[in-house]
């Protein structure tokens, strides 16, 4: 699991069922070296949220309901208090 900021979210006329009626968030770690990433929410976390992602297919068959998910990094979590703030 790791520490991240939400930094907006994907839009897409076409999704695997699996994703239906989820929001798909680009975060970022703000390690700098690193790409961002997307992940799946799970939690309701918004733009500027500091959240926990989780990176595992565990994480990605919980919120979808399948064996085999098509997502690994799923946000699991909202960081609350000064470093959570916006």
């Amino acid at each position: 699991m790791r520490m991240a900021r939400v930094i907006g979210s994907v839009v897409a006329d076409e999704r695997h069922p699996a994703l239906d009626r989820r929001r798909i968030l680009v975060v970022d770690d703000g390690d700098g070296d690193a790409a961002l990433q997307l992940a799946v929410d799970a939690v309701g976390a918004g733009p500027g949220c500091r959240v926990l992602v989780a990176d595992s297919g565990a994480a990605g068959s919980e919120v979808t309901g399948l064996e085999f998910p098509p997502v690994r990094s799923v946000v699991v979590g909202i960081v609350d208090g000064p470093e959570g703030a916006p």
